[in-house]
């Protein structure tokens, strides 16, 4: 950055299908270093880890491979289809802030001037930790038709029942802050709606205000 600015932490969200990890690929080619919450998360689920054990006393062991590892679409099912999202994310979420702000930290110590940007789904939606507005500097949210997150969610889903995997998708984002109200939180909005050249020319535009030390 110019001028010797202090680093910039940024929250990069949107919902499933929003198109948010394409952003942040692309922001990462530019310089930014992007820590992913999802992949903060998997970590921390692994076997030997304190939150691998809570999930386990939570939700009992029928949540357990013959491996001995999470298994992770019953565990989503249970959160996502009986309810129990709240008590998950109760476990997870803590221990992945606290993650993100010790790796944040690390980045910092090592380029003060970093652009730091925290990819993350649920920055609006999680009930723990310090809260949003005291983890960022400023709030990007990726946004697209409801019907096209499915559309891409189903893709994603590389085969299976149609139907059924639009329903889980469209059950998902019914337990979502809606994107209007997000956007009227946030200081910038990408549409991923059309082309990846059309969400690359928006990065570009978000890339040099944050680049810039943008207020």
């Amino acid at each position: 950055m110019s001028g010797g600015r202090p680093g910039l932490r940024v929250g990069l969200t949107g919902g499933l299908g929003s198109g948010k990890s394409t952003a942040a690929a692309m922001l990462a080619k530019k310089g930014a270093h992007i820590l992913s919450a999802d992949e903060i998360g998997r970590s921390l689920m692994q076997p030997g880890t304190a939150v691998f054990a809570a999930i386990v006393e939570r939700f009992g062991p029928n949540v357990l491979l013959p491996e001995g590892y999470l298994n992770r679409p019953l565990l989503a099912r249970l959160a996502f289809s009986e309810g129990r999202v709240e008590e998950l994310n109760a476990i997870v979420h803590p221990a992945t802030i606290a993650l993100q702000n010790e790796l944040s930290e690390e980045i910092f110590a090592r380029d003060p001037q970093a652009v730091l940007v925290v990819e993350s789904a649920l920055i609006f939606e999680t009930r723990h930790g310090s809260g949003w507005r005291n983890r960022f500097d400023h709030l990007v949210l990726v946004t697209a038709p409801d019907s096209l997150k499915m559309d891409r969610f189903v893709t994603r889903a590389g085969g299976g029942d149609t139907e059924a995997l639009r329903a889980e998708a469209s059950r998902r984002l019914g337990q979502m802050i809606p994107d209007e109200i997000k956007a009227a939180q946030c200081d910038f909005v990408l549409q991923n709606d059309g082309s990846l050249a059309h969400l690359s020319e928006q990065v570009d535009a978000l890339w040099l205000a944050l680049s810039s030390g943008v207020d």
